[in-house]
C-alpha cells in the first residue's frame, strides 16, 4: 500500500508546499520573451528536490514533471474519477484485475524528434520501480512488458484496479530511453541520469527546461518539437517565494498566478486579480488510539461517539475559511468513492453527552498531538486544536492540547504513541485504494493503535473494496468501508481545506489539480 508514510518527510513536505495561497491586486499582461512570445511567471514555495522524473515526488517537481514528462493516462482538467489517454490511446483492465493492456499512440515524438517507442516505456516504467526512488513504490509488483511495438502490458500479482489512476503520476513519465542511457541512466539503484535530467529534459511534454535550480528558479521553454497542441506561453518561470511576497507580486503585476496563499491572504481580492478557491485534496482527521496500553480512554467506543459528536463541523469550516468542504469520510470529495457531503457527521451536543455518560468515564481528560508549526494549504493546526478542545469542553470532555515541533510530533503518530492525534492525509495517486491505510493493520490505522483483527467487519470490507472492480462496484464498496469507519472507526474526518490559486485576469483555463497542482500547458492568455 502505498502511502505518504514512505517519504521522511512526507507530511512536512507535503504540508509546506500546499500551503495555502497568494493575493494580489493589479493584474498585468504576461511579460514579453525576448523572441517576442509570452511569458509566464508562476510564484509558489518550492518543494522540489530534481527534475528526474523517477526520482521525483515533491509538490513542486510534479507541476515541472507534469510540463515536461507525458504519461501513458492522464487525468482531463480536474477530474481524476476517470484517467484519459495519453501516450496510450486506450487501456483495458482484465476481469480480475491483475492485467492492464495499453495501446499505444501513434505519432508521439521526444523533444529531440524521435519517436516514442514501446521499449522506452518499458525502460521508463522499470526505471522508476527499480531505482528505489521516493515515487518506486506505485509500482510496487509491477511486471512491465512490451507484447508488441504499440502494446504494453503491466501485470501486478493482486488485483490492482487503482493502476489506471497511478500511471498519471508524472513521477511515471516516460524518458527518451537512447538520451537517457547516454547520460548514465541504468534503471537500478546505480543509476546516474538525475544531473543530466536536472539540465535538459528527455520528455515528450510540451515543455522543455531552459534552466534548473532547486532553490530559486526553474525556467521551462516550449518544446518546438511537441507534437500536440503547442502551449499559450513560450517561456513559463517558476520562482520560490514565501507567501507574503507572493502576495506583493502578483498584486503588481510582476507574477501571473501565485499558488501559496492562505484563505486569509486572498480575501477581499481586488477584481483585477483572478481568485479560484477549491477544496484540497487534504483531509484533516482526529484519530483516538486504540491501544489500551497508551489510553483507557480513547479505546472506548462511546468515547469516540462523544467526541464525533461533540466536534462543531460547521465552526471549523468557518475557521477553514471559503472554498474549504467538510470531509464526510477519509476519501476527499474529489476522488471516486467520496461519500456525499449530507453523509458527513453533524454536531449533536446532547448527544455526545449521552454517549459520554454511557461511556462510564466521568470528566475525562485526553492528551490531543499535533504539529506547532505545520500548515496545510495556509491553514494552521493551532487554531483547529484550539477549536475541537473548546467544542468537547461543552460535552464535558478535558482536552489537553500538546503541540510538538513536526519531528517529535511526527515520531509519536508515526510509532502509534499519540492518545489523541490531529493530522492530515494527502493522497499518494487520486484513487480511494490509497485511503485502505486507514482499516486495522493498515499504515494510519496502526497509527491509530488499531491493528489487525481489531475490527473483522470493517476489514473484510477493506478486502472487497481492495478486488472490487469497475467504477460502479467500487464506488458502493468504498462508500462501505467509509460508512463502516464513521460508525465505529477511530478516525473523525473533519475539513478539506480550500486551496487558494490567484491569477491575472490574462491567465485562462487554470484547474487545480490533486496531483499536479495546476498543469502549466493548459494555461491560456487573453
Amino acid at each position: 500500500m502505498a502511502t505518504r508514510s514512505q517519504t521522511a518527510a512526507v507530511l512536512l513536505a507535503g504540508a509546506l508546499a500546499l500551503a495555502a495561497c497568494g493575493s494580489g491586486g493589479t493584474s498585468q499582461a504576461p511579460a514579453a520573451s525576448a523572441g517576442g512570445g509570452k511569458t509566464l511567471v508562476i510564484d509558489t514555495s518550492f518543494d522540489l528536490k530534481t527534475a528526474d522524473p523517477g526520482r521525483t515526488y515533491e509538490p513542486t517537481g510534479l507541476i515541472i514533471g507534469k510540463a515536461l514528462y507525458e504519461t501513458l493516462l492522464t487525468f482531463d482538467g480536474a477530474d481524476v474519477t476517470k484517467p484519459v489517454p495519453a501516450l496510450a490511446e486506450s487501456y483495458e483492465l482484465a476481469e480480475d484485475g491483475k492485467t492492464l493492456t495499453l495501446k499505444l499512440k501513434q505519432g508521439a515524438t521526444f523533444a529531440d524528434g524521435s519517436p516514442v517507442t514501446a521499449d522506452d516505456v518499458v525502460f521508463s516504467l522499470n526505471r522508476v520501480r527499480d531505482m528505489k526512488g521516493t515515487p518506486s513504490f506505485l509500482l510496487d509488483g509491477v511486471e512491465v512488458a512490451k507484447t508488441d511495438d504499440s502494446t504494453i502490458t503491466l501485470t501486478s500479482k493482486a488485483a490492482n484496479p487503482a493502476l489506471p489512476y497511478i500511471l498519471p503520476n508524472p513521477a511515471l513519465g516516460i524518458l527518451n530511453s537512447k538520451v537517457a542511457k547516454e547520460h548514465g541512466a541504468t534503471a537500478d539503484a546505480q543509476d546516474k541520469a538525475e544531473q543530466y535530467l536536472n539540465s535538459a529534459s528527455a520528455g515528450s511534454g510540451p515543455y522543455t527546461i531552459e534552466s534548473f535550480n532547486v532553490s530559486s528558479q526553474v525556467t521551462l521553454k516550449a518544446n518546438p518539437k511537441y507534437y500536440g497542441t503547442k502551449p499559450a506561453y513560450d517561456k513559463v518561470v517558476i520562482r520560490n517565494v514565501e507567501a507574503a511576497t507572493q502576495k506583493l507580486n502578483v498584486q503588481r503585476g510582476d507574477s501571473q498566478v501565485a499558488l501559496n496563499l492562505s484563505g486569509d491572504q486572498v480575501t477581499g481580492m481586488p477584481a483585477t486579480l483572478q481568485v479560484k478557491k477549491t477544496a484540497s485534496a487534504n483531509v484533516i482527521f482526529l484519530l483516538a488510539n486504540q491501544d489500551s496500553a497508551v489510553s483507557k480512554t480513547t479505546t472506548n467506543a462511546k468515547f469516540v461517539e462523544a467526541v464525533r459528536k461533540g466536534v462543531d463541523y460547521a465552526g471549523l469550516l468557518e475557521l477553514a475559511g471559503e472554498g474549504s468542504t467538510q470531509a464526510p469520510g477519509v476519501i476527499p470529495s474529489q476522488l471516486l468513492g467520496a461519500l456525499s457531503p449530507e453523509q458527513g457527521a453533524k454536531r449533536d451536543v446532547e448527544g455526545a453527552k449521552a454517549a459520554l455518560a454511557a461511556s462510564g468515564l466521568s470528566n475525562p481528560t485526553v492528551k490531543l498531538e499535533y504539529p506547532s508549526e505545520l500548515t496545510v494549504n495556509g491553514l494552521s493546526f493551532q487554531p483547529l486544536a484550539e477549536r475541537v478542545q473548546a467544542n468537547l469542553k461543552e460535552v464535558g470532555i478535558t482536552v489537553d492540547l500538546q503541540p510538538a515541533p513536526v519531528t517529535t510530533a511526527l515520531d509519536n503518530y508515526r510509532n502509534g504513541k499519540e492518545e489523541m492525534g490531529l493530522w492530515y492525509w494527502g493522497p499518494d495517486y487520486p484513487d480511494p485504494s490509497d485511503y485502505l491505510a486507514f482499516l486495522p493493520g493498515k499504515t494510519v490505522g496502526l497509527r491509530a493503535g488499531w491493528k489487525k483483527g481489531a475490527a473483522a467487519e470493517i476489514e473484510a470490507a477493506g478486502e472487497k473494496a481492495a478486488v472490487a472492480i469497475g467504477d460502479d462496484a467500487r464506488k458502493t464498496a468504498y462508500a462501505d468501508v467509509q460508512t463502516q469507519l464513521n460508525a465505529s472507526g477511530p478516525f473523525i474526518p473533519l475539513i478539506q481545506p480550500s486551496q487558494n490559486i490567484v491569477t491575472a485576469q490574462s491567465v485562462t483555463g487554470l484547474e487545480y489539480h490533486p496531483v499536479w497542482t495546476v498543469d502549466v500547458a493548459d494555461l491560456g492568455v487573453k
